[in-house]
């Protein structure tokens, strides 16, 4: 791994008043820490800053850091936490960690895949990214940027674990056992069949049967009116000549 030049300065005052300040000045608040050191505050230029990190998207940057004031020098850090602002995605901080060129350090490294498998081209699987990245211990400079895995004969199915990455000079300390990646079936939407003894009903024999159904409430409701408002039947004429005949009698 290449090596970034960086220069700082010692930084008086800690909290968000003097940190704002230091950035309306166009730099960016830091520390240095590790090696047994107290941390040191710092203040970087922030132009500098985001253009030695513009093309290292692994993460892990190995930083000769030139101090200027107090305890001055040069510091060889690795940057470990680097804040940004959400909106514009400027830096707000930075954290370096002290480091010796000849001292195995333990680093975290992203795993990133090239072609396309068999199973996802030729049989519709999906290909699941399952570890992203893997832990490693070596030396500052042999920190790769990124571990690269070739995933093109995979077929549904198939999974390739850590233990399949090959890293060069560095001990792997993620388990053999964890996947990385794997293949898996496509998804299959089956759709809902009716129960057994249950005949499909058509949406168009629903709505007429539900129709037919409205229209028989409406005449019921309307026999029923009838009925209310029916006048009492008439005698017929013979029982009237009965009547007139009983009359005359009396």
């Amino acid at each position: 791994m290449a090596t970034v030049q960086l220069t700082a300065a010692t930084r008086q005052g800690r909290g968000k008043g003097p940190a704002r300040q230091v950035r309306r000045g166009g730099q960016v608040p830091g520390v240095l820490y590790g090696a047994g050191e107290p941390a040191l505050p710092l203040v970087v230029p922030q132009r500098e800053l985001e253009r030695a990190l513009l093309h290292r998207s692994g993460g892990n940057v190995v930083v000769a850091l030139q101090v200027t004031g107090g305890p001055g020098g040069e510091h060889m850090s690795l940057v470990r936490e680097v804040q940004r602002d959400p909106v514009s995605g400027h830096i707000l901080h930075i954290d370096f960690q002290h480091i010796s060129m000849t001292q195995r350090i333990t680093v975290k490294v992203p795993v990133v895949f090239h072609g396309v498998p068999n199973g996802v081209k030729n049989f519709g699987g999906i290909l699941e990214h399952l570890a992203r990245e893997v832990e490693l211990r070596c030396l500052p400079g042999d920190i790769p940027e990124r571990i690269s895995l070739d995933v093109s004969p995979l077929n549904i199915g198939d999974s390739l674990h850590v233990r399949d990455l090959q890293v060069d000079k560095a001990e792997v300390l993620t388990e053999g056992d964890v996947v990385v990646a794997t293949v898996v079936p496509p998804t299959v939407h089956e759709e809902a069949k009716p129960a057994e003894g249950e005949a499909a009903v058509e949406p168009e024999l629903v709505g007429k049967e539900k129709a037919e159904g409205e229209a028989g409430e409406e005449k019921g409701e309307k026999g029923e009116k009838g009925e209310k408002a029916e006048k009492p039947e008439k005698p017929e004429r013979g029982e009237k000549a009965e009547r007139a005949k009983d009359k005359d009698r009396k």
